[in-house]
């Protein structure tokens, strides 16, 4: 159906920039999300190999079942499920760039318990025992949640489980009961962040996932918020992203550069002033 045709022009327009533009300021891993600091003094890599143990350990992994990451970035998660949980792995990503990236890795690794596809979850319907799906769900649009919701259910066994991680937003009313003031220059980030960086990206409220997730069958088991992580996350890439600047310059260009020092920055803050949060829900069939 043309109404359910993934965003891909969207998605692209900010992952497809370029790889070694990405590679200045992410870790070894290319893991593009949060971060999870469990002890002070990790390094960003090894945070990243903890956020990832952290979703997998919630889905509850046996040997030979399949596992649907939605939004697979550039591959870390689904290698590291088939490694260490013996599980077959089908990654879904929008970008051309990441598509060619997790093959490559796959041809070079050897593996056939993985496998990648330049799809969206529209165009994606078989039976998988358990998903995770990290740092997508911003891109999928408020309109299309309960369909997304559904096929998972569908598409999900009896004892199915599934972790979305993904960034949350507040509404006005929610911002004034927490005690979080809004000023204009919030408004005009909230505005460049739309137009400049995540095009088409909208944030969910936590009610909102808990509530379509509970109307398509999904239970929610827990919530885990990852804000602090995520504002020293962005601490990193940004200081990473400084320390490059030429380079960066030179792959991209000092537009691009400033928008995405800009973008870094501006969020670190609006996560540690409590604007924006980032969490994981774990959901149950």
């Amino acid at each position: 159906m043309a109404r359910l045709a993934p965003f891909y022009q969207d998605v692209q327009s900010h992952y497809d920039v370029s790889d070694d533009f990405y590679r200045l300021f992410l870790d070894p891993s290319m893991t593009y999300s949060c971060a999870y600091f469990q002890r002070p003094d990790m390094s960003l890599e090894q945070a990243q190999l903890a956020k990832i143990d952290l979703s997998l350990g919630k889905l509850d992994l046996r040997p030979g079942q399949t596992l649907l990451d939605v939004g697979c970035g550039w591959g870390a998660m689904m290698f590291r499920a088939a490694s260490q949980f013996d599980v077959r792995v089908i990654g879904l990503t929008l970008s051309g760039n990441q598509f060619d990236h997790v093959r490559r890795e796959i041809a070079r690794q050897g593996t056939t318990d993985v496998e990648v596809r330049l799809q969206g979850w529209e165009e994606f319907d078989r039976p998988v025992d358990r998903i995770v799906s990290v740092g997508a769900f911003e891109h999928f649009r408020r309109e299309r949640y309960e369909e997304f919701f559904r096929r998972c259910h569908h598409n999900l066994p009896a004892d199915g489980r599934m972790v979305l991680h993904t960034i949350i937003g507040h509404t006005l009313a929610d911002l004034r009961r927490l005690g979080i003031p809004v000023t204009r220059e919030d408004a005009r980030f909230h505005i460049f962040i739309r137009r400049e960086i995540f095009p088409g990206g909208q944030l969910p409220q936590p009610a909102v996932i808990t509530r379509l997730a509970g109307r398509s069958g999904l239970g929610t088991e827990q919530i885990q918020s990852l804000r602090p992580h995520y504002a020293h996350t962005l601490d990193l890439w940004a200081r990473a992203l400084q320390d490059n600047r030429a380079e960066a310059e030179r792959i991209t260009s000092p537009e691009t550069y400033a928008r995405y020092l800009r973008y870094l920055t501006g969020s670190a803050d609006h996560f540690r002033s409590g604007h924006l949060d980032v969490m994981q829900f774990t959901l149950t069939k």
